[in-house]
């Protein structure tokens, strides 16, 4: 069975910002160079993920799970390790990622299938499905900034799933949208796991995970602590902290 994602030792950290300072600090910084503080956001983590399975990632905030999301789909590097992806991704991380708020949703539709590595002849031809599928015809020639925070995950999402990706990766997005449209992206993932695909996805609500994901990760601060079965990683986790 071929993977379609695979992490090696994956490690990543940031420079810490020192934020404001008084003059006198930063007349000192110039003639005396302070050492570079980084934060770890991610140390040292491994973890396959094979064709068809679907992985949960969870973890208490800061753990490092959005970060992971970041490196696999491509939007930053790690500082050591290596990362392979065998598929075409397609990313739901933050609320309105790859939207511009003054352009409208038509705009947007091509603005954002165009960072997904898809053609303006190709997203064309997907249109009237994703439109259909958001139930936004009504507003989809009006600027995003006059959107809901729902109406924008309908959007994304439905972007997201037309493109036919062979791998979806959700970053708690979907608890956004109203009930009836998270029942309809819950039943698409469905179909998206039945014909062979890959999902990974980060959620605080356990029951979503039971139900979309066959294994799971456990960071926390960065660390991988556990991986295995979904029910028993789970478990373990609950047992040690309250959920989330």
């Amino acid at each position: 069975m071929m993977n379609f994602v695979e992490c090696q030792s994956v490690t990543k950290s940031f420079q810490r910002h020192i934020g404001q300072q008084l003059l006198r600090n930063h007349l000192t910084g110039w003639f005396r160079r302070a050492p570079v503080q980084r934060f770890y956001a991610l140390k040292n983590v491994s973890f396959t993920l094979a064709r068809g399975e679907s992985l949960g990632v969870i973890g208490r905030n800061g753990a490092g799970k959005s970060t992971l999301l970041s490196l696999l789909s491509g939007l930053a590097r790690p500082d050591s390790g290596t990362i392979r992806v065998n598929g075409h991704v397609a990313p739901l991380l933050e609320l309105g990622s790859g939207f511009h708020p003054d352009l409208t949703g038509t705009e947007n539709v091509f603005l954002n299938a165009s960072l997904l590595g898809f053609n303006e002849r190709q997203t064309t031809k997907l249109y009237d499905s994703i439109i259909e599928f958001s139930g936004l015809e009504e507003f989809i020639e009006e600027p995003i900034r006059t959107y809901s925070s729902g109406m924008v995950v309908r959007l994304a999402f439905s972007v997201a799933v037309n493109l036919d990706p062979e791998i979806l990766i959700i970053d708690e997005v979907l608890a956004v949208g109203d009930q009836a449209f998270q029942a309809k992206c819950f039943d698409r993932i469905l179909q998206f796991r039945k014909s062979g695909r890959s999902l990974l996805c980060v959620s605080h609500a356990p029951t979503m995970l039971e139900n979309l994901c066959d294994k799971a990760i456990w960071l926390d601060h960065g660390e991988l602590i556990m991986t295995g079965e979904v029910g028993e990683v789970l478990s373990a986790y609950q047992g040690q902290t309250a959920f989330p």
